[in-house]
């Protein structure tokens, strides 16, 4: 019997206990420990607890406790108390105040159930949720793989609603991990959620835990199985198996069945079998009175289980019913432990496989091979046969080889097949996956004006696919149809918002199972801006008159007024609205058109007016000689200025007069009165040129862009659609015989400005970046009003306005933008005509931030010259990513920081060497990426470089306290931790003396000392002891290695004698035992004929056999093999002659036999043998004893009588005498002695028997 496992010793005698308080309230927390003196830590999240007005920490000789006053919600972690090499770990939850309960405090609430209480059934539930936390009170911070954790069997009722939870620790993770849920081994449920299955998943910042939850909506049977849920992450990988049983809905009636269907032994878990003999017992009480009593008594005698284990699946239901049998599916559940041969099928060599899994619009291939090659096989569909239609189903026959294709793979195609070969069937199932949906154009984002309507629009890759809209996070639901509507257009999916609002803005979100897509919407309140308003006319009879202004919105309209009254279009006068320009034309002018003109764009209080002024032209009777005379308001030298629009028309109307009619000439002169046109109707250029300066080139057009039209009383000179270049000073001047006039006129053209050149990009954070730009080199001759800007995602075509107020600076801080999307800037300058056109797109850029200050930044180990420091990743890490972390160091005093590392370290641990033993430093850690460093956690306290004196002590490994076995010719690899500052000395012994270095290896480091034998051999064994030393402190253990090889043969085998049928064998055990135990022996005999052996005995204790059964006439070899730990002996002992078994004779002679005393002494055949074992745990002692008649036992322990002891227990069994010693503690070791006697004799047999306590 193996010794028991030693049992840790706890220093606590009453630990701490999870407790429950509401907020604002006080928690105590009370330990004691065994004895008083005993120096004992409080710790909160792993950090050691210091008393202050919170915390209070009291110690009452071995009394401790811990009062935290005015709980909070921060104060909900996990909590320890250590003494000594005993920690207890322990949970303080804290629960919002409520004000119909009366608060409670901490000491007064119960401690939670322990986990081995039954908990109470789940089948009538509706919604059950499955959580370890019911199981688990306290979540271990330092979880094995990933979980914190597991998902946990589950059980509900038909229609039900059941959650799985899953908790992942997040501190070490960088990012979240991948969670997956399958069915069985393969299907993957990521495919399948919808009405029947959801999946959710939340962080909690302050637990650092990921929740992942599988929600079972409206359970049918067929959710009954096998799950597993499996997380990965970068480098490590774990998962969990749970089970999910679905029940029936209960059935009302007079019996509770469900009585008989209790577990027989409470505190099992699901797979314990039911008590089912106790429901066939009862079953006479559901069938129906009218039956008669001879036919119950008869139904009572048939075996259910037989029945049931030979019908087929589809009479299960019909069974039940005829023996009133209601819990049917629990009988099934028992009916699969049951253990049963498979009958082999004859019709089928290979089956389906259980289940298929095939992507949507892909072929698969079921197939199965037969026995006869000739074999017709159906194939069925949901138990309907698959006929062949087109190329969907394709029936294949290769030899033994049966296959089926399905094409073109369809949701309607997972389903349950069967391949039927005469009376056999093979089943498999065929689940169809749906590819994930994609998002192939993403959203853009949009900036509207209150009231106006709003489209999203994105493309998927497959038509009619599900998606799901988000506005902050918050899904959007078609309940809201009066603020919402979804609408899809084969891939196209939108979202429409009819009369947006302010309250509308915000991020919109849309999601498939294989992608999301995120643009924002901005509504602005209605700003109309006019960039050109009307100006005032003056015209003359039967010209046109153009009133025209341009505002900012395009979709704004408007009417035009007459003195307060709208103006009403006729054939004269004409109304356009083209784009951002309205216009208001009258052909025709008369003088009843002169009147105050205004145009009102509706829905804004703006009026737009202007002047129509009506210009006379009144002819007065001169003399025949007058000289040339230019009506204009200003004839002196200096230019009177006329400011056009470019693109507009220029009409200059100059009335004259003179007798004879004047010659009329039109100049363009620059600075050097350059000539650039003239126009002459009565002269020639010949004529003329004489009397201009020599550089003036002289033109004549009446057609054309810029012309001169000549009147009877006045000439007009046009420029369509004015440019740039036409800007300057006209002069016209008038010619005739009486003398000649001239006056000069400055034509300005203005024009909206030239667009800015690209804007540039600073001072870039997490959503937000400064704009900056230069102004226009030309203004378009009018002063620049303001800017606007513009911004886009680098792989859209959508631009989004970012302000309706012009900005007047040269800057601008755009906020609101998403973190890792790339954007492009671009600005347009506007001046009274106008805004001009778009910039060149700023260079791209990424809004991005520093991430947040690494976390748990502490001092793990200190010596001389190093230091160890360890810490967490940031909270906040970003899209930037993480490139490593920046570690410094500044000593006390100083104000100068010195990178304690070169570059940049992506671990969240690092060795600082080659310090100043004594210095005091301050440690400090950044994390950077793209955007810059990370604020700094620093080390509050300073650290001083000095190696900490500790105490050697070895942490023995539980196998290694008890002897260790080990076979010839395997490795030993022994591995002991230690702890010890500074590093201590390692000393190994064997048996006192010093170990071979060439024989055995042993490695030591600074946490643990290793041996290591690379090939045992027998000499190997023996007790080995390792000491550890640090100056005038040590420590040391022992270690027991047994080296076991395979016994030699037995000895001096004798063929004592033969008789009849037998023969009877006699030997001595093996000299060499192979340092092990003899467990037995194995004899085989072999005919002298065949020499073929058999086995007779197997592990036969005893040193003599008889052989019966034996062939009369033939002749026997027999050898006989020893048999320890390690095996069976290479090699037997043999009997040197054959044992001949006689033929007797036609008569039978009976031999004349002196009866036989066959009294014996009491005579031990096993000893007793000297036992070592632990306090605490139950140890017997053995032997085996012979003798006849059978002999009477006593055991002495010490030369005291045991018999009335109830401590000890004795059993005989088959000639093995056991005493049993309950508990021992070390005051039952000793001497004990066991003594037979019989008629004969008597014999005594003793052992040593040592108790050690735990260590």
């Amino acid at each position: 019997m193996p010794e028991p496992v030693k049992k840790t010793v706890s220093a606590f005698t009453k630990k701490p206990k999870t407790a429950e308080v509401t907020a604002g309230n006080t928690a105590v927390f009370e330990a004691e420990t065994e004895k008083s003196g005993i120096k004992v830590k409080w710790q909160r999240a792993g950090t050691e607890i210091t008393e202050s007005e919170k915390y209070v920490i009291k110690t009452e000789g071995n009394k401790h406790s811990l009062i935290i006053n005015n709980v909070g919600k921060e104060d909900d972690v996990t909590y320890a108390v250590i003494a000594g090499s005993s920690k207890v770990k322990f949970e303080l939850k804290v629960k919002e105040p409520e004000k119909s309960e009366t608060v409670t405090p901490a000491e007064a609430v119960p401690a939670p159930a322990a986990s081995g209480s039954p908990a109470p059934p789940a089948e009538s539930s509706q919604n059950t949720e499955v959580s370890s936390a019911e199981t688990q009170p306290e979540e271990p911070l330092d979880p094995i793989g990933l979980f914190v954790a597991r998902p946990q069997d589950g059980e509900v009722t038909v229609g039900g609603n059941i959650t799985f939870t899953a908790k992942v620790a997040g501190e070490s993770l960088l990012k979240k991990p991948s969670v997956k849920w399958f069915k069985g081994k393969w299907m993957d449920l990521g495919s399948k959620v919808g009405q029947h299955l959801q999946l959710h998943d939340n962080y909690d910042r302050n637990t650092k835990v990921y929740t992942f939850e599988m929600e079972i909506i409206e359970a049918n049977m067929t959710f009954a199985g096998g799950y597993r849920c499996e997380v990965s992450t970068k480098d490590k990988f774990d998962s969990s198996n749970f089970n999910l049983t679905v029940n029936e809905a209960p059935v009302s009636g007079d019996l509770d069945i469900r009585a008989a269907f209790r577990r027989t032994t409470e505190g099992h878990d699901d797979g314990a079998e039911f008590n089912f003999s106790s429901l066939l017992k009862k079953s006479s009480f559901l069938r129906p009175s009218n039956r008669g009593e001879g036919k119950s008594e008869s139904q009572s005698d048939v075996d259910v289980w037989d029945i049931l284990r030979k019908a087929p699946p589809t009479e299960y239901e019909k069974i039940a019913f005829q023996y009133g049998i209601t819990d049917l599916r629990g009988m099934l559940k028992r009916l699969k432990r049951i253990k049963k041969e498979e009958k082999k099928s004859t019709a089928f060599l290979k089956k389906l496989d259980p289940a298929y899994q095939v992507d949507k619009g892909q072929k698969i291939k079921l197939m199965v091979e037969v026995a006869n090659p000739d074999a017709d096989v159906k194939w069925l569909k949901n138990g309907q046969e698959i006929q062949v239609s087109g190329s969907k189903y394709i029936f294949e026959a290769v030899g033994n080889k049966r296959i089926l294709t399905i094409n073109h793979c369809s949701l309607a195609d997972d389903a349950a097949y069967e391949c039927v070969v005469g009376d056999e069937k093979s089943f498999t199932e065929l689940f169809v996956k749906e590819p994930p949906v994609l998002i192939t154009h993403p959203l853009e984002d949009q900036m509207v004006m209150v009231g106006e309507r709003v489209e999203f629009e994105c493309e998927v890759s497959e038509e009619g696919a599900t998606v799901k809209w988000e506005k902050d996070g918050i899904e959007l639901t078609r309940e809201e149809t009066f603020k919402y509507r979804f609408k899809k257009d084969g891939k196209k999916q939108y979202l429409i918002i009819n009369e947006s609002t302010k309250e509308d803005s915000g991020h919109y979100t849309v999601k498939t199972n294989g992608g999301v897509s995120v643009a924002e919407l901005i509504v602005q309140e209605k700003k109309l801006e006019v960039y050109q308003s009307i100006a005032d006319l003056t015209v003359k009879a039967r010209d046109q008159a153009v009133f025209k202004c341009e505002v900012s919105d395009e979709n704004v309209k408007g009417i035009w007024l007459k003195n307060g009254k709208e103006v009403i279009p006729d054939e004269r006068i004409k109304i356009s609205h083209i784009g951002r320009i309205h216009k208001l034309i009258i052909e025709d002018v008369t003088p009843e058109d002169e009147a105050d003109y205004s145009f009102i764009p509706q829905g804004f209080a703006y009026n737009l007016s202007a002047k129509l002024q009506f210009l006379e032209v009144k002819i007065d009777f001169v003399p025949r000689e007058e000289p040339p005379k230019i009506h204009l308001d200003c004839l002196g030298q200096s230019p009177d200025t006329i400011v056009v629009v470019a693109g507009n028309k220029l009409r200059l109307d100059v009335p004259v007069s003179g007798d004879p009619t004047p010659t009329v000439i039109w100049q363009k002169v620059n600075k050097r009165n350059d000539l650039i046109r003239n126009n002459d109707d009565s002269m020639t250029a010949s004529e003329n040129s004489s009397d201009l300066n020599t550089d003036n080139k002289l033109l004549f057009e009446s057609e054309g862009r810029v012309r001169v039209e000549m009147h009877e009383d006045h000439c007009v000179f046009i420029i369509e659609g004015a440019e740039k270049e036409d800007e300057g000073v006209y002069r016209v001047i008038l010619k005739n015989p009486v003398g000649e006039d001239k006056a000069d006129i400055t034509v300005k053209v203005i024009d909206v400005p030239d667009p800015p050149e690209a804007p540039t990009i600073s001072n870039i954070g997490e959503d937000c970046c400064t704009v900056q730009w230069q102004p226009p080199k030309y203004d378009g001759g009018q002063p620049v009003l303001g800017y606007i800007l513009e911004r886009k995602k680098k792989k859209s075509y959508r631009w989004m306005r970012l302000n309706f107020d012009l900005l007047k600076e040269l800057t601008y801080e755009a906020k609101r933008m998403i973190e890792g999307v790339v954007y492009e800037m671009r600005i347009y300058a506007v001046n009274s005509i106008g805004m001009s056109r778009p910039s060149p797109a700023s260079q791209p850029f990424m809004p991005i931030a520093p991430p947040s200050e690494p976390t748990h930044f502490t001092v793990e180990d200190v010596s001389d010259s190093t230091v160890s420091l360890k810490w967490r990743p940031p909270e906040r890490i970003g899209a930037g990513g993480l490139d490593g972390y920046m570690v410094e160091y500044c000593k006390d005093g100083s104000t100068e920081w010195i990178p304690a590392l070169p570059g940049l370290t992506e671990r969240t641990s690092a060795l600082i060497k080659d310090l100043v033993t004594g210095d005091k430093l301050y440690f400090r850690i950044k994390a950077v990426n793209l955007a810059g460093e990370s604020g700094a956690a620093t080390i509050k306290e300073p650290v001083t470089v000095q190696e900490i004196l500790q105490r050697p002590k070895f942490w023995l490994p539980r196998h290694l306290r008890q002897t260790l076995v080990k076979k010839v010719g395997e490795t030993i690899n022994i591995v002991i931790p230690f702890q010890g500052k500074p590093r201590p000395k390692i000393t190994w012994l064997k048996d006192g003396q010093t170990l071979d270095s060439k024989d055995v290896g042993i490695r030591n480091s600074s946490t643990d000392t290793i041996l290591f034998i690379r090939k045992a051999e027998l000499h190997h064994s023996g007790a080995y002891e390792v000491t550890l030393q640090i100056e005038n402190m040590s420590d040391k253990v022992s270690i027991t290695i047994q080296i076991i090889d395979k016994p030699g043969p037995p000895q001096n085998i004798k063929l004592v004698d033969v008789w009849g049928f037998n023969a009877a064998l006699e030997w001595t055990p093996p000299q060499d035992d192979g340092n092990a135990q003899i467990l037995g022996y194995t004899v085989q005999k072999a005919d002298k004929k065949t020499m073929e052996w058999y086995t007779v005995f197997d592990h036969y204790r005893r040193t003599n056999c008889i052989v019966s059964d034996l062939i009369m006439g033939n002749e026997y070899f027999f050898r006989i093999f020893s048999e320890n730990l390690c095996g069976l002996s290479e090699t037997a002992a043999t009997t040197k002659n054959p044992a001949y078994i006689q033929k007797t004779g036609t008569t039978y002679k009976p031999p004349c036999y002196k009866e036989h005393d066959f009294s014996e002494a009491p005579k031990f055949t096993h000893p007793l043998v000297n036992r070592s074992v632990i306090a605490g745990y139950n140890t017997t002692l053995s032997c085996a004893v012979r003798g006849i008649p059978k002999p009477k036992i006593f055991w002495f322990k010490n030369k005291m009588d045991l018999s009335g002891d109830a401590k000890y227990r004795m059993f005989s069994k088959q000639g093995v005498l056991t005493l049993e010693i309950r508990k021992p503690t070390p005051f039952d070791g000793g001497i004990y002695t066991c003594k037979a006697v019989n008629e004969c004799g008597e014999a005594e047999i003793e052992c040593r028997l040592d108790v050690r306590a735990p260590q």
